[in-house]
């Protein structure tokens, strides 16, 4: 299926170019210099006296959920950020957070995503918690989108037939482009003077070739319905890669590394040249690695099996694959890894099998991730808010000397304390393995930049 660009998009050609270099641009995702954060948000509150101001305001519209930030573009720094909770599902409310000040906690019913952003909106202009004097000081917004398939390579300025072609995505992410899509719609009709960007988590995957991201079935298959292998998490990837290179010290276009983005979801990449080559999730999230509630790679004649013999629906398949799948499955409970490290220490059997699982099929994808990469130049596992205590990566990584891998045990245990880069192997180790915190909302805000014409103005 060839690539469509679309014709608001033509000049946008170098976007994700510009985001993948952003990360080794700055030592850290953020500013996190006091005077300056104090700076930026006092500057909010003050006539721009001609100064234009570069604020960003990017969403990731989930299901129930609407995670936001608002960042200052000229000074690098985070002004707010925060989540709205149980949308659509009642008993909603929204945790925002400013540098420098107490969590703020508000109870506030959200039926649907555009009564979630209002509630944003009206949290960041807030007299008493916000940060701005009114939401007309922001400049543009940032929609993450999940599926963006063949047709977007980069991030894009929305107009109306980019959101009919993220909802046409909709049928290969049902779960993530659909409130995606209502984000977007919520944003438009809110904030209707500003330019609004779609960030695709698949766009930094478009470089893998032809033989990674083709299935071995028939081929009328991906020309009459795509299907194929599109890979997720591409946001982190990329920066964990630029932020990886840079640390070891190479050329990010000539770089070989393998990252590995831990969350809710898993999934590993090959990068070869700077690009990403492989990785290992594919038409949907649920390939790849064990996941938390997902099976991540199966035998696929189960699911014909258990619909002949068991006489489940395809739609319970789907259930039992995205959600009771993976360490919940093996355990049969839904558990946090920690419990399940502390009960599998504790002699319980299905957690240390699920643990001894989870651990061997992320070994297994980083054995076969270094074949294809050649000689790795760094290993980069990143993590999202409460993934810091992963510890399965320092098991996963134990006894691969071979491969010129060697952990640092002290290294990797101050390294579950999360909250900052750190080197966790070993001063003899031939290939250098970091953790860090994911920098996936300064690649969106990065692109956002770049379309807004600021790249380069930064102080």
């Amino acid at each position: 299926m060839p690539t469509r660009v679309l014709p608001q998009a033509r000049h946008l050609k170098d976007s994700h170019r510009g985001a993948r270099s952003n990360a080794d641009r700055f030592p850290q995702a953020y500013n996190t210099n006091e005077k300056i954060i104090r700076a930026a948000l006092n500057a909010r509150l003050l006539p721009e006296n001609g100064v234009i101001a570069m604020l960003i305001l990017t969403l990731n519209c989930r299901r129930f959920s609407v995670q936001y930030q608002l960042f200052d573009w000229r000074h690098l720094v985070s002004l707010a950020s925060g989540k709205v909770e149980r949308v659509v599902v009642g008993d909603s409310f929204i945790t925002h957070q400013v540098p420098g000040r107490h969590p703020q906690h508000r109870d506030e019913e959200c039926p649907d995503h555009r009564s979630a952003l209002k509630l944003i909106l009206d949290t960041l202009a807030d007299p008493k918690v916000g940060v701005l004097p009114h939401v007309g000081k922001i400049r543009a917004v940032g929609h993450r989108v999940v599926h963006g398939g063949e047709k977007f390579t980069r991030s894009v300025l929305i107009d109306g037939e980019v959101t009919e072609a993220i909802k046409e995505m909709a049928d290969l992410a049902p779960l993530h482009n659909t409130p995606n899509l209502a984000g977007i719609r919520a944003g438009q009709e809110l904030l209707p003077e500003i330019p609004h960007v779609a960030i695709f988590d698949t766009a930094f995957h478009q470089t893998m070739p032809e033989a990674a991201y083709i299935y071995p079935l028939p081929y009328e298959w991906y020309q009459r319905h795509g299907i194929r292998r599109y890979g997720f998490h591409g946001p982190s990837h990329l920066y964990a890669a630029r932020r990886g290179a840079a640390l070891a010290g190479v050329n990010p276009e000539e770089s070989n590394l393998v990252t590995v983005h831990t969350g809710n979801g898993v999934s590993l990449c090959a990068v070869r040249n700077g690009e990403s080559v492989d990785t290992s999730m594919g038409l949907t999230p649920l390939e790849g690695v064990m996941m938390g509630n997902r099976c991540g790679d199966i035998d696929p004649g189960i699911i014909p099996f258990m619909i002949n013999t068991v006489g489940i629906s395809a739609h319970e398949i789907d259930l039992f694959m995205n959600q009771r799948s993976g360490l919940t499955g093996i355990v049969g409970r839904r558990v946090t890894r920690r419990i399940l490290l502390d009960e599998a220490n504790d002699g319980d059997p299905r957690c240390k099998l699920a643990l001894d699982m989870e651990v061997y099929r992320l070994r297994k994808y980083l054995g076969a991730y270094l074949a294809v990469i050649g000689k790795p130049d760094a290993i980069v596992f990143s993590y999202g808010e409460g993934w810091a205590d992963w510890p399965i990566r320092g098991m996963a990584l134990a006894g691969m000397e071979q491969f010129g891998i060697k952990v640092d045990p002290e290294r990797d245990l101050l390294a579950l304390m999360g909250g900052k880069e750190m080197l966790i192997s070993a001063d003899d180790s031939k290939v250098k393995v970091y953790v860090m915190p994911t920098g996936e909302d300064m690649v969106l805000n990065g692109d956002v930049a770049t379309i807004m014409g600021w790249r380069g103005k930064a102080k």
